[in-house]
């Protein structure tokens, strides 16, 4: 009777682990498509544009971070659906994918894991045809960018350590009158090339009234270095397999008020094993979060000066 006891709770504490197990399931910031030989981007550009559109796709927009470094940015029903799910999930809606070479000289074409920003994102609703599109179109040969990954707990909680910002705590920017005065600031912004900042793209929410534009960032050009896109791209996209589907920064106008994912937790989040110190670190960009914000309130001309009395 007791070797009975003892082996039914043997198969309970089984199936009981098996079930943390499967509940603790792991998710990685990128998903690597394809590698195939050959140095035309533009090829390979066209060829991934044609596939995504045969997936109901819409391509927003794409720009090169580097002659070696490209990012398309599309979206589509599905991630629009999603992007109604609470007040900040517009940030969902527009899709990154990036084509670029690796040290090799072959062509890698990699994406933004789904599965992983709906949970760092709060995303309430299926992600999966998202992701099923996304496989059907381009492939899916691995997920990578974190070597243990991180469950969804860790991700809708996430911040890298003490007194670094979580998903709900953005750059809080400029208020306008409307959403509409808002929309044209940010759009006179961009064409003037305020800040270092240019539009590749904007994409207004249908049935709201939040707008989110994609920005390119040239500290050449009115920013500075640590606000620059291929700057920080030398630092956090250094391994085998190229991890560039972070770019470009989102900018959202929610209502009348202009605000961005605050740097400390959108970077952070897409390269959670990037260490605190060294080569390749988060030390290297000390300066970039003010930097950005900097850029971003330069686009809006300029902080607000408040009142003495």
């Amino acid at each position: 009777m007791r070797k009975v006891t003892l082996s039914l709770l043997s198969l309970l504490l089984f199936a009981f682990l098996a079930g943390g197990v499967q509940a603790a399931e792991r998710y990685r910031p990128f998903v690597l498509a394809s590698i195939s030989e050959g140095t035309d981007i533009n090829a390979k550009t066209n060829e991934v544009k044609q596939a995504l559109v045969s997936q109901g796709f819409r391509v927003l927009g794409e720009y090169d971070i580097n002659p070696d470094a490209r990012v398309i940015v599309v979206t589509n029903d599905d991630l629009l659906k999603l992007a109604k799910s609470h007040k900040r999930a517009a940030y969902i809606a527009p899709w990154r994918v990036a084509v670029a070479k690796d040290k090799k000289g072959r062509i890698q074409v990699s994406y933004a894991n789904p599965y992983y920003l709906k949970h760092a994102y709060h995303i309430k609703g299926s992600i999966e045809p998202v992701a099923n599109k996304l496989k059907l179109a381009l492939g899916w040969e691995k997920d990578f960018g974190s070597k243990k990954g991180l469950t969804a707990k860790q991700l809708e909680d996430y911040h890298y350590t003490f007194g670094m910002e979580y998903f709900d705590e953005p750059y809080e920017l400029k208020e306008y009158k409307s959403h509409a005065d808002a929309v044209k600031a940010v759009e006179d912004g961009l064409k003037a090339g305020k800040g270092g900042l240019s539009k590749v793209y904007r994409l207004d929410i249908p049935g709201t009234d939040v707008t989110v534009f994609g920005v390119a960032m040239d500290g050449k050009k009115g920013g500075n270095r640590q606000m620059d896109d291929n700057f920080q791209m030398q630092i956090v996209d250094f391994q085998d397999l190229r991890a560039v589907a972070y770019f470009p920064y989102e900018l959202a106008v929610i209502g009348p008020k202009v605000e961005a994912l605050h740097m400390r937790f959108r970077m952070a989040v897409h390269y959670p094993d990037l260490k605190m110190f060294g080569e390749h670190s988060f030390k290297k960009l000390m300066s970039s979060p003010a930097a950005i914000e900097d850029a971003f309130w330069k686009l809006l001309g300029g902080r607000e000066q408040e009142e003495l009395f």
